[in-house]
């Protein structure tokens, strides 16, 4: 009877242990700093990109200059939270991969997050000294940001050329990145998408 009830307990142990050392083999949760800042950049980036939309549908100067106004401070805003990621990114170093993929892929989600992330810090900056060489100030919560370039003409209109094409490549490349991580939760069935969902648990 004694070695009976002991059985159990044993049984329970071992199996307790072996589930330690499963989920010790799996990628760690993401801080949640990080996927906090992963969703204030995405919603910068869409009210940034809405209020241009629509201000290129309406009429009436002063709420084009209104919606021109807002789309310059939240394209400004994706500054903040881009420089808070990218110190935690080199803070914390390379995250293990999730799931079963080959070399080839994790190298194209590797340079696809770099190109991201350059661009992020790009186009804001696009954005900064588009207005500078259009002769406009930049405002930012009250404060007069200091011109970068001077009014000029040409560089303007070259500027606007880029800054479009820098925003239809910063689409695509958030296509792709929504399209790989819904490839990895529906077709991969791994935790990619999960670990990045906000105000769930990840595990």
């Amino acid at each position: 009877m004694e070695w009976q009830n002991k059985t159990p307990s044993t049984t329970d142990d071992n199996q307790a242990h072996a589930s330690g050392d499963a989920h010790a083999d799996d990628p760690p949760a993401r801080p949640r700093a990080l996927v906090a800042l992963h969703w204030l950049t995405a919603l910068f980036l869409a009210i940034a990109a809405a209020l241009i939309v629509v201000r290129d549908e309406v009429d009436g100067r002063a709420l084009r200059m209104w919606l021109l106004e807002g789309h310059r401070h939240f394209g400004l805003l994706v500054l903040l939270p881009f420089v808070v990621r990218a110190a935690l990114r080199f803070r914390l170093g390379k995250w293990p991969a999730e799931g079963d993929t080959s070399l080839l892929i994790r190298f194209a989600a590797g340079s696809t997050h770099l190109a991201l992330y350059v661009l992020l810090l790009i186009q804001p900056l696009l954005g900064w000294v588009l207005s500078n060489a259009q002769g406009k100030p930049v405002h930012f919560f009250g404060l007069t940001l200091p011109a970068i370039v001077a009014s000029d003409e040409d560089l303007a209109d070259s500027l606007t050329d880029w800054h479009q094409g820098v925003a239809w490549l910063l689409l695509a490349l958030i296509t792709l990145h929504v399209a790989a991580a819904l490839w990895h939760h529906f077709m991969l069935r791994d935790r990619t998408l999960r670990l990045m969902l906000p105000g769930r648990r990840r595990s």
